[in-house]
């Protein structure tokens, strides 16, 4: 697993799949490797009253009833949509429950502009049908169809944003569940075994790009991800994230509990700003999501460890959140200076604490990038 960049959750939680099989004796639906129940603990983590001989590392922090809602989905024969706004997980949680079920998360579409009904049914390889004709060694299967061979998850991310015809073509493989290959005079149709199922994910701001057809919707269940805003949970996620960052990278880094703080409240002020705000001018085009807030501490760690003095600091931290925040010039550098300005100035004065030094990090970024 070293060598890799990023391990799939069956490589890199393979160890505790193993033992979650091995005392595994609830039923289990189709061919699924873990029973439901072994689904969720391995997703939400194990708690005292479990009573394991050893702990479960929590994975995916949010409302367990999203969880349950998913595995009993996949254990019927309609296919799960995962929507809602950008960074609230639904990628991650696709991905553990592929792994939890058929231990293969890597069976993925990626829905684009340019996807097509080739990459979710077949293509062919053109230099063996010129050799030896059209035959199912000369044909690619997509990954959906390589899971509707194995009983496996498929997964379609980012559903909406892929053509009409590609949602059309993927309404009949979720009702007939099987593809048929008309190039073929035998062997013509692949038909799903038992435990294949289809996971997708929707982004709730892509509306209107490419609206999924009644037809579609009916052939799926909706699970809608809300945004983190309980604090406690986002610290957290936060929290494990920036575990995995720092052994990923060897880093040897404190992140104190304070500059931890400050930039949850600092996403939670820009959060209450953005929900107030009378036009989308007056937001950030940021969607201010824990992803998004994971991603301003890494970059802030990795800069303190690599050009820093081996500590994190509020001025990194506000470096960091104003770089990544700011997508529009000059009008999401003028939202930023209204917020330090307005609320992080007079929280200075009154806290003290890291905001001062806060305040300066993040005006100078400003003054930088203006």
């Amino acid at each position: 697993m070293s060598d890799l960049l990023r391990a799939p959750a069956e490589i890199k939680y393979a160890e505790e799949l193993d033992w979650l099989e091995s005392i595994d004796d609830h039923p289990k639906p189709f061919s699924w490797r873990l029973s439901p129940k072994m689904v969720r603990l391995f997703i939400l983590g194990s708690e005292r009253a479990d009573g394991l001989d050893r702990e479960i590392s929590q994975k995916w922090f949010g409302d367990r009833s999203f969880v349950e809602r998913s595995i009993v989905t996949l254990a019927s024969d309609r296919g799960l949509l995962l929507i809602g706004d950008p960074g609230t997980g639904k990628s991650w949680l696709a991905e553990l429950l592929s792994t939890a079920v058929c231990r293969n998360s890597t069976l993925v579409v990626q829905g684009t502009a340019g996807t097509t009904e080739d990459h979710i049914k077949y293509s062919w390889n053109v230099s063996m049908v010129i050799a030896k004709g059209q035959s199912r060694e000369s044909m690619i299967p997509s990954p959906i169809m390589t899971a509707m061979e194995t009983g496996a998850i498929g997964r379609f991310e980012e559903l909406t944003r892929s053509t009409s015809d590609v949602q059309d073509a993927l309404i009949s493989i979720l009702s007939e569940k099987y593809i048929s290959v008309p190039e073929l005079d035998s062997d013509g149709i692949v038909f799903a075994k038992p435990g294949f199922s289809v996971i997708a994910t929707a982004n709730s701001r892509d509306r209107g790009v490419n609206d999924l057809s009644s037809a579609l919707k009916r052939r799926f269940n909706f699970v809608r991800i809300p945004v983190m805003t309980d604090r406690k949970s986002e610290a957290e996620i936060v929290r494990f994230r920036t575990e995995e960052l720092l052994r990923r990278h060897s880093i040897e880094l404190d992140v104190p509990p304070t500059l931890l703080d400050v930039l949850l409240q600092s996403f939670a002020d820009l959060r209450a700003s953005a929900a107030a705000a009378g036009s989308d001018d007056e937001k950030l085009e940021s969607a201010l999501s824990t992803a998004e807030q994971i991603g301003v501490l890494e970059d802030a760690i990795l800069h303190s460890n690599f050009f820093g003095e081996q500590a994190l600091t509020a001025r990194t931290l506000a470096s960091s959140l104003v770089g990544s925040l700011t997508r529009r010039e000059p009008e999401d550098l003028a939202i930023l200076n209204k917020y330090l300005h307005g609320v992080v100035e007079p929280r200075s004065k009154e806290e003290g604490g890291s905001w001062p030094e806060f305040l300066q990090g993040g005006r100078d970024t400003i003054a930088t990038l203006s």
